[in-house]
């Protein structure tokens, strides 16, 4: 089969560029495939193909542009030029565009792509109905809450038209069949991105690395986590770094300078700036704890998945989307209350001081990690590709019979755990 792949894709630094380069990097395994056109947005530097070994042919296009209102016209043009059996959408609500219309526009794609006869599929990574408009910064006013309720329930109503939806998290596909009536939509979790070999959870000699990694700004902050660590050092007498690994969330430029400046006076902070895909292991492992300072959250946390998979100790705020993906998937942290920097403090305190609990945790959240590998999610993804190729539906949504058998119902366990795994 032949699979059309639209995303951001590294170098494109555009949200869930690492999710889709993992994720085809596990495709291009699959011996079903015969190649994979990946139609991503067009940026300054060149394309390439990772070298890698490979089962399959792999092109990439860079064929639309971010807030381009041409976006749907040159994806759709794409899709049926390079005769996909299947053309899988890796988006958020916001993947083409921060500007109203230009997001929206780009967002009923996949129904045209689907009215021209090529079975669409949309990852569909967060949904309007658990976002916090107020605690992820977007707003305030209660009528533009009400507006931006209704916009984003036409367009996820226009994005359920495509032949079948794949959500990351049990919640998402109840909400979504509940309040849509809908049948065409499948969970897929979000998986790890890489397994690397069983890790050594004892710390490097020198100062115990406290980070935090992802786009600043919005939902996103630093300042507590700072002010918390600052805390500890002065209770504990213990060595500590700071270290911010990520750039400013586009939507609030210049908040990390503004960080910078603020805290000058903080010893031992790093800013890393935007964090190569070869250098996020580097990231992860001389890290000693990996800090969520999040008022709010719109998706399955890939910041999660990464620190299970290097054996990572995290501390994180009990809310949303973290506390599914906990309850679920079976990872685990020290919690703290939002906003809290007092709790906060406390949180980091006990994984900084207590090195036996941070390893038990940081062995918890990698074996959650190993029972949902990204080569099992591609396994699941091919699974549906191969349905709607053999069916081609078109005439209206229809739901593979694999989906209802794959759903993880809520459990304290991981939802498939590894049998090789010894921690």
């Amino acid at each position: 089969m032949k699979i059309a792949i639209v995303s951001p894709y590294p170098p494109s630094k555009g949200t869930l560029n690492e999710y889709a380069f993992h994720l085809i990097k596990q495709f291009k395994f699959k011996h079903d495939i015969e190649e994979i056109i990946i139609l991503t947005d067009k940026i300054d530097e060149t394309y390439t193909v990772p070298e890698s070994e490979s089962t399959c042919k792999v092109t990439i296009k860079a064929i639309w542009s971010f807030n381009a209102l041409s976006n749907i016209y040159n994806i759709a043009k794409a899709v049926k030029a390079c005769e996909a059996d299947v053309v899988l959408y890796n988006i958020q609500f916001l993947s083409f565009g921060d500007k109203k219309i230009q997001a929206a526009v780009g967002l009923m794609t996949p129904l045209l792509t689907r009215i021209l006869g090529v079975p669409s599929v949309v990852l569909l990574h967060n949904i309007v109905e658990t976002v916090n408009y107020e605690s992820a910064g977007i707003t305030n006013n209660p009528v533009m809450k009400f507006l931006y309720t209704m916009v984003g329930t036409i367009l996820t109503r226009i994005v359920l038209m495509a032949n079948l939806v794949a959500v990351t998290m049990p919640k998402y596909v109840d909400i979504l069949e509940k309040k849509y009536k809908c049948k065409n939509v499948a969970l897929i979790p979000h998986g790890s991105f890489e397994l690397p070999p069983l890790p050594n959870f004892e710390l490097a000699d020198g100062p115990k690395k406290i980070m935090t990694f992802g786009k600043f700004g919005t939902y996103k902050k630093v300042e507590k986590m700072i002010e918390a660590v600052e805390m500890v050092r002065k209770s504990t007498g213990q060595d500590l770094e700071i270290v911010i690994a990520g750039t400013d969330n586009p939507n609030v430029a210049g908040y990390l300078d503004s960080v910078k400046e603020k805290y000058s006076h903080v010893p031992k902070i790093k800013f890393t700036g935007y964090v190569e895909e070869e250098d996020v292991p580097k990231i992860f492992t001389e890290s000693a704890v990996v800090v969520f300072e999040y008022t709010s959250t719109t998706g399955s946390s890939g910041v999660l998945h990464q620190a299970g998979s290097y054996g990572k100790a995290v501390v994180l705020p009990n809310i949303g989307d973290l506390k599914e993906l906990i309850e679920e998937e079976g990872y685990c942290g020290e919690f703290f209350k939002a906003n809290d920097v007092n709790d906060l403090a406390k949180a980091i305190k006990k994984l900084v001081v207590d090195d036996a609990h941070r390893q038990t945790l940081a062995k918890k959240n990698y074996t959650a990690a190993a029972s949902l590998p990204m080569s099992d999610i591609a396994d699941w993804y091919m699974m549906h590709f191969n349905y709607l190729k053999k069916k081609n539906h078109f005439s209206k949504p229809s739901i593979s019979p694999l989906n209802k058998s794959q759903r993880i119902r809520k459990t304290n366990k991981p939802a498939k755990m590894a049998t090789n795994i010894s921690v």
